[in-house]
């Protein structure tokens, strides 16, 4: 089967054809312009109306000079950001964000972490985004009586790509270095400002919709008991054997408390069912677990450990608990292994390593401080028992063999560690007995309201970290740990996730399709603004740096500006130019 990407570029080939056919013949009006898969439609209309819109001259200079400050400082940041991060895609590709270059157009379905239902809202976005943009360089224009030749959009087969506004080229050239400056920042700074009305916006109406009563249902696993009773993506667990459970943690607590191997589950707007509990690995770090046939459509489930049959992972636990290897037989093969916390990393300079722990390979605790742990969090729950300072005896399977160490354990009072980073679940395997992999609904409502920020952030630094995690919303399964799903929006699929509360409630879905198009206002007008401040030609970024660098150089006791002026900004242009390659086809070239 063709591929979403490969048909989309299909399909811009025929267009392409097309559109050159009927330029060629006439049959397109004069103000549109093919340029390969490239078309422009150009307009003199709206003259008027942007010079209306500038008369109140003072007013928009002081706006545009404190958009070339704000843009010079970006600039410097961007153009920072993107130098250091080449060293870090050379030598570590498999930590890039961005693996496929696809990922980086914001183009639902061919981005994939951006689904086709998200797709109004992201359009939507996209052109308030173009407009203000380009809205911004032709007002400042007229602010500095620079004539406009025309306006219009750029689409690459029927996908906005961009807009424009192309100024007298003689007025440009005559106008002064700051009026120049202060056009090429306008579209940045409307973009900026267009940022904060939409954060403002998507503050004070998130804190009208809460996470609807329930367990929300992600997915389910094929072959899992919640698979075969029915149970499907959307539902929304509402009561587990006549508890009701209000989220995710209270209907997980349930099943940790429970040794059932049948329980009986309602579901909002839907009849309740009977699950069978088996205990399926969903995940684990592969050379833990050779013999065992990973992957595929279907989990493998845990049918005995020591010759126990087990169905829930309190047996599993209980199987476990005395003795640190245990045989595991599953219905896809069978494996034989010690059980604790998988440890893939050791801190060279931490406790552990200190303590003779080897660095440059994995091994598994089975006991900590005299106490058995059979998987990542007793592990973790055991560190946290102890104060920095103390020795502890730590037990570890290392190549095969029993290794005992005493370890003094670091870190703080609020944070002790042992200086180790530990996969989840047992020895690496992460299992579940139900089936069901919950929606974080209520994390991802923390997130967009700013209710997710640490306690010991600073306003500053508060304020900073919101926006990191409503720029990883779209893509948190590779940045936030524990996350296997990506926010694009109340889309379709996760809408019934949420409730509108308070004075907006009649509102309801009205509301979240609202908070959508918010969300995606601000991600991309934040997005164009950071990425028109490169420092590179075309860029709006390229053009602030020539005029500052001439401004510069004008001070200077050389009869050389121009040569310095062009020299410098063609060198950088080139070196961002190489820079974002790197970022962009370094990933997949390099892994």
């Amino acid at each position: 089967m063709v591929d979403l990407l490969t048909g989309v570029l299909v399909g811009i080939v025929i267009y392409t054809v097309i559109a050159m056919a009927l330029r060629a013949y006439g049959y397109l009006p004069e103000y549109v312009k093919v340029t390969g898969p490239m078309l422009t439609i150009k307009t003199r209309r709206g003259r008027q109306f942007l010079s209306r819109l500038a008369s109140p001259k003072r007013f928009w200079r002081a706006w545009g000079n404190l958009g070339v400050g704000i843009s010079l400082v970006v600039m410097v940041l961007a153009g920072i950001v993107v130098a250091l991060s080449v060293p870090a895609i050379i030598t570590q590709p498999e930590t890039a964000t961005i693996e496929s270059p696809q990922n980086v157009l914001v183009i639902p379905g061919v981005n994939d972490f951006l689904p086709l239902s998200a797709a109004p809202e992201i359009l939507f976005g996209l052109l308030v985004g173009l407009v203000v943009h380009e809205g911004g360089h032709g007002l400042l224009c007229r602010v500095d009586d620079i004539e406009i030749d025309s306006m219009g959009i750029a689409l690459i087969g029927f996908i906005p790509l961009g807009a424009f506004v192309e100024p007298d080229i003689d007025d440009q050239r005559d106008a002064d270095r700051g009026a120049q400056a202060r056009m090429f920042a306008a579209g940045i700074t409307n973009n900026f400002a267009v940022t904060a009305i939409a954060l403002v916006g998507l503050v004070v109406l998130t804190s009208f919709v809460t996470a609807a009563p329930g367990a929300a249902v992600g997915d389910t696993f094929d072959g899992s008991g919640a698979a075969d009773s029915g149970i499907e993506r959307g539902d929304v667990i509402t009561h587990i054997d006549g508890t009701h459970v209000e989220n995710a943690t209270e209907f997980e607590d349930y099943l940790d408390d429970s040794d059932a191997e049948q329980v009986t589950v309602s579901r909002r707007d839907a009849e309740d069912v009977s699950v069978d509990r088996r205990l399926l690995i969903t995940g684990a770090v592969t050379d833990v677990i050779p013999e065992v046939r990973l992957g595929g459509s279907q989990q493998p489930i845990i049918q005995t450990v020591n010759g126990t049959a087990v169905s829930t992972e309190g047996q599993l636990a209980a199987a476990v608990e005395g003795r640190s290897v245990a045989s595991i037989e599953t219905d896809r093969g069978s494996a034989t292994l010690p059980i604790g916390a998988y440890v893939f990393d050791v801190d060279s300079d931490g406790p552990m390593a200190a303590a003779g722990a080897p660095t440059e390979e994995s091994f598994i605790v089975t006991q900590l401080g005299g106490t058995r742990v059979s998987n990542t969090s007793a592990f973790s729950d055991r560190i946290d028992s102890f104060d920095p300072g103390t020795e502890i005896s730590v037990v570890a399977v290392v190549d095969g063999e029993r290794t005992p160490y005493n370890v003094t354990v670091g870190g703080s009072s609020a944070d002790p560690r042992i200086g180790v980073a530990a996969a989840d679940g047992y020895s690496g395997i992460v299992v579940n007995d139900f089936g069901v992999d919950p929606y974080p609904a209520e994390n991802f409502l923390a997130m967009l309201g700013g209710d997710a920020i640490p306690d010991d952030f600073s306003a500053v630094g508060g304020f900073l970290w919101y926006h990191v995690q409503l720029l990883v919303l779209p893509f948190a399964t590779l940045i936030v740990d524990g996350f296997s799903y990506n926010f694009a929006g109340f889309t379709s699929g996760v809408s019934g996730f949420f409730v509108v509360e308070g004075p907006f409630s009649a509102f309801g879905g009205g509301l979240l399709v609202t908070l959508s198009l918010l969300f995606w206002t601000w991600w991309i007008n934040f997005n164009l603004a950071i990425f028109n401040c490169i420092p590179s030609f075309p860029l709006d970024g390229g053009h602030i740096f020539r005029a500052a660098a001439e401004s510069v150089v004008s001070r200077l006791p050389t009869s050389y500006g121009r040569e310095i002026v062009t020299v410098a900004t063609v060198a950088l242009t080139l070196a961002m130019i190489a820079a974002m390659a790197v970022l962009l086809f370094g990933p997949l070239l390099l892994t």
